[in-house]
């Protein structure tokens, strides 16, 4: 595609694109630019919504007044337009070039248990949203606001908050049209409705909003209206959606606290003061500096948790070895004080690798790594191997031999390797690759930089995207090819993140998308031929066991997921996924944020600082 930018002719790629939401596609421009490209209304995206080819046409009709005046003076921390982006007569505005903000991670990544208990303290969190407060103070004293503000146009690097789509900023006459629910201002929607929807102009109380919902996310790792509503008495039921509306919070002693999220007792009781006052009894105000100010994280030197308080709300100084919940029997296998990291199940034992004390352990407590806790490093164990990555490179740790290191393509900043009990495999230069008898194997030919890749036993799956375009692909684990015909369902939007799990019959493929607003998991169920047996989809606040995309294991032709409820067995039938059993007994020893190993003597559980082995009789 051609555009021209200060007069001069650019041809864009596919493969320059390095991100896409629902209104826009970002491409690579230059070393230090990013070029942002608005979706016309004949996107592919759009080919199936009259109401969404609609608001584009609005949306760049609008641009081409909007982004000629857009603020001057701005706050440094804005990725702001830089130059415009037009088609060949000049006149018609397609979008516009801007800062390109390498290394960085949405803000929506510090919401997220994984990546918060890899190494982001409290503290960190509350550097970061110091760092926010200023920006957005001094965009209000710019007579700006910035409307739909969410954790996806919110950037972190370096603990600094840039702040992203500064096209949808409200200011003059131009009002900010678009909103993402989960931070909306319940006070600017109708009231009488069922789900969160734009019914006023937002304001600067409604930025405040926002930053409050980000804030307590980052800091517990739970929305304010997470949680599951129970009410006791059944005609006070509501739907999920609508519970902002009538103020029902996780505050609230009829909904259940999530099992997963941070417990609200290690925040001081003047923060938890204001997020009451904020999300049950509506004060709009600028957040008060002190009460960040006031927050010092420290860590309990007992159970390893991280709290703001006097003294740790909830230590637990013994660890029973053997309990027996009904048809359950939970055996304790491991504790440590710090952060268990991976685990699997090879050579009839489990082997796993935690963080304790400045030092990467092993299960025999031998130290494969020292150093500070980095949550960018992903890990893989290869039985008594273990194999770190992290941005281009690759390093294999085996007891004995001196360190080997492999150059690889990563994705989105994620490190693209993966092992079976074989063998390692891995992207280079756009080239899948696995550990061969001289060398490196090359299995087939991918796109550089914009694919993700996981392998199982006996076969692999991955897909890569360009543009609107997205081809998903199987392989043998041992054979070379791959198989790029795998018809996974269309979708549209920003990919948030994907997860894979695999049996030698079956991989069951997660993956999350924010389209208008929404974040909609899915799941498909792949055979190694690459057809598909079963798909499902639902959204995000819907509590099931989709609602994380990790913690599974897959056995035969089923899967088992832990829920808050305890584990669920599901299988795919007549082309839908069905629960097929629930073990409500294993209830006390799982919770969402598990992850699940099965072996033949039982099913292992992996939490933040335990391990313990299930039985079922």
């Amino acid at each position: 595609m051609n555009v021209y930018v200060k007069g001069k002719k650019i041809n864009l790629k596919p493969s320059q694109v390095i991100g896409k939401g629902g209104e826009a596609e970002v491409y690579k421009f230059g070393q230090d630019q990013a070029l942002k490209l608005f979706k016309p209304s004949n996107h592919p995206d759009y080919q199936q919504s009259p109401q969404q080819q609609q608001a584009a046409q609005i949306r760049l009709a609008q641009h081409q007044h909007k982004l000629p005046q857009f603020p001057t003076q701005v706050p440094s921390k804005v990725i702001q337009p830089q130059n415009l982006v037009t088609d060949s007569s000049g006149n018609n505005i397609l979008g516009y070039t801007m800062q390109l903000l390498t290394g960085a991670e949405v803000l929506m990544k510090y919401s997220q248990r994984s990546f918060r208990q890899a190494g982001i303290s409290g503290q960190t969190v509350v550097q970061i949203f110091h760092d926010l407060h200023q920006t957005v103070a001094q965009l209000h004293l710019a007579q700006v606001v910035i409307g739909d503000f969410n954790d996806l146009n919110v950037l972190v690097k370096d603990n600094q908050a840039y702040i992203i789509d500064a096209d949808s900023f409200q200011y003059g006459s131009f009002p900010c049209p678009v909103f993402t629910a989960r931070f909306l201002d319940p006070l600017l929607c109708d009231l009488q409705g069922n789900q969160l929807s734009l019914y006023k102009p937002y304001s600067r109380d409604s930025d405040w909003y926002a930053f409050n919902v980000m804030l307590m996310q980052c800091l517990l790792l739970v929305s304010p209206y997470g949680g599951v509503y129970r009410p006791q008495d059944p005609s006070r039921r509501i739907p999920q959606d609508a519970r902002p509306l009538k103020r029902i919070t996780v505050f609230h002693p009829e909904v259940k606290y999530p099992k997963p999220a941070i417990p609200y007792q290690v925040l001081p009781d003047e923060l938890l003061h204001h997020f009451t006052q904020v999300f049950e009894q509506d004060l709009r105000q600028e957040f008060p500096l002190n009460l960040l100010n006031n927050l010092h994280w420290q860590t309990c030197n007992h159970c390893g948790r991280e709290y703001a308080r006097s003294s740790c709300p909830d230590c637990v100084t013994i660890v029973p070895v053997t309990v027996v919940q009904g048809k359950v029997t939970a055996q304790h296998i491991f504790t440590t004080s710090g952060l268990i990291l991976t685990a699997q199940y090879a050579d009839s034992s489990l082997r796993w690798l935690y963080y304790e004390q400045d030092h990467y352990k092993r299960e025999d407590d031998s130290i494969v790594l020292s150093g500070d806790l980095d949550p960018y490093l992903r890990f893989e164990l290869q039985s008594q191997t273990t194999l770190i990555g992290k941005q281009d490179r690759v390093i294999t740790l085996k007891p004995g031999n001196s360190p080997n290191s492999l150059p690889v393509d990563s994705y989105h900043g994620i490190t693209q390797f993966a092992t079976n009990q074989s063998c390692r495999y891995w992207l280079h230069n756009g080239q899948l690759l696995r550990d061969g008898y001289l060398g490196a194997e090359y299995i087939g030919d991918v796109l550089a930089g914009q694919t993700q890749f996981w392998v199982g036993s006996d076969f692999g799956f991955g897909f890569y995207s360009a543009s609107n375009l997205h081809i998903a692909f199987v392989f043998d684990a041992q054979h070379r090819g791959i198989n790029d015909r795998v018809q996974l369902p269309r979708w549209s939007g920003q990919l948030l993140d994907a997860n894979c799990v695999f049996t030698s019959e079956l991989c069951w493929f997660f993956w999350a998308i924010q389209e208008q607003g929404q974040i909609v998991h899915h799941c498909a169920v792949i055979q190694p031929n690459g057809a598909i047996a079963a798909t499902m989809q639902e959204p995000l606040n819907k509590s099931s066991w989709l609602a994380n995309l990790d913690g599974k294991c897959a056995v035969g032709n089923f899967l088992l997921a832990a829920t808050d409820e305890g584990v669920v067995r599901l299988a795919p039938q007549n082309g839908q996924i069905v629960i097929t059993n629930e073990f409500l007994d294993t209830e006390p020893f799982v919770d969402s944020s598990c992850d699940l190993i099965a072996a033949p003597h039982g099913l292992y559980v992996i939490k933040q600082q335990e391990i313990y082995l299930l039985q079922i009789s």
